[in-house]
């Protein structure tokens, strides 16, 4: 289609996209911070995809906080230019933010309610107390409940959430959890990863973790830095194309990660490049 064609008509298009969260006060806009919307906002106005943010309704399919990585978030806006957005996008944005994925959606599209699964991983940067044990409080966070002691907690949200997966892994000197939900609370999964190594050195027990997922505790769970999170993987229907990447790295933060043997080891993971099914 050519451009001046459509620019009267609005376009929803998508992008699967990742980042190193390391220097972003988390994905949701901040007038003041720097942030991944805030990034995507002028990268799409330096493209000339849209001029005004609410025109171009971008969304996000979940929010990250400050220090948390992406390996796969989704985003859409509308734009008279789907084609120019495929091109132009991935090259405006900075190289903590990359592009793998395009596609044209319906206009009624929402990244964040029309996905069919979260998977987020915890990567931890050192190793748990008994592992076994740790899996067996896994094992107990299966299902729904009631996550009012994880989170915190906004106004109106449902403290109940269904986990659909839950495993502990390890690999070399390497120990993470992986962990699916069609949604997730605020902090909820820094939240259960502190649980699970608190239940692994004994400082908290099994009995004491079955309580707090029925929502009962004097002290909310604090959650776990949140360097060592990634929203790992979005499942969702529909049809993508991928996105060539660019050839660059992550000048501006590999000097920084390689001093620090986790940031180093989420570096390595989020590389484009790589392959993202093994670690």
């Amino acid at each position: 289609m050519a451009e001046t064609e459509g620019q009267n008509n609005q376009v929803r298009v998508a992008f699967r996209i990742g980042y190193l969260g390391s220097s972003f006060y988390g994905s949701q806009f901040q007038p003041h911070h720097r942030t991944v919307e805030g990034e995507i906002r002028q990268a799409c106005i330096r493209a000339g995809l849209f001029t005004d943010t609410r025109e171009g309704r971008l969304a996000f399919s979940g929010r990250t906080d400050r220090g948390v990585h992406a390996r796969d978030q989704i985003i859409a806006f509308s734009t008279p230019y789907p084609d120019r957005a495929r091109r132009a996008l991935p090259g405006q944005l900075p190289p903590d933010i990359w592009v793998e994925a395009f596609c044209e959606v319906p206009e009624c599209y929402s990244p964040r309610r029309d996905v069919i699964t979260r998977t987020y991983r915890f990567y931890y940067a050192d190793k748990p107390g008994d592992l076994e044990l740790m899996r067996s409080a896994a094992a107990l966070c299966l299902g729904r409940h009631d996550y009012s002691c994880f989170a915190r907690m906004e106004p109106g949200k449902d403290p109940m959430r269904s986990i659909t997966t839950l495993n502990v892994h390890e690999e070399s000197d390497c120990y993470w959890l992986e962990v699916s939900a069609q949604s997730f609370l605020w902090h909820m999964v820094r939240s259960m990863a502190a649980a699970l190594s608190r239940v692994s050195t004994g400082q908290t027990s099994l009995q004491e973790l079955e309580v707090m997922l029925t929502g009962r505790c004097n002290n909310k769970m604090r959650p776990a830095p949140p360097d060592g999170l990634i929203l790992w993987e979005i499942t969702d229907e529909l049809p993508w194309r991928r996105v060539p990447p660019l050839n660059r790295t992550f000048r501006l933060h590999a000097d920084a990660a390689a001093e620090h043997r986790l940031m180093a080891r989420v570096h390595q993971l989020l590389s484009p490049g790589l392959d993202f099914g093994s670690v």
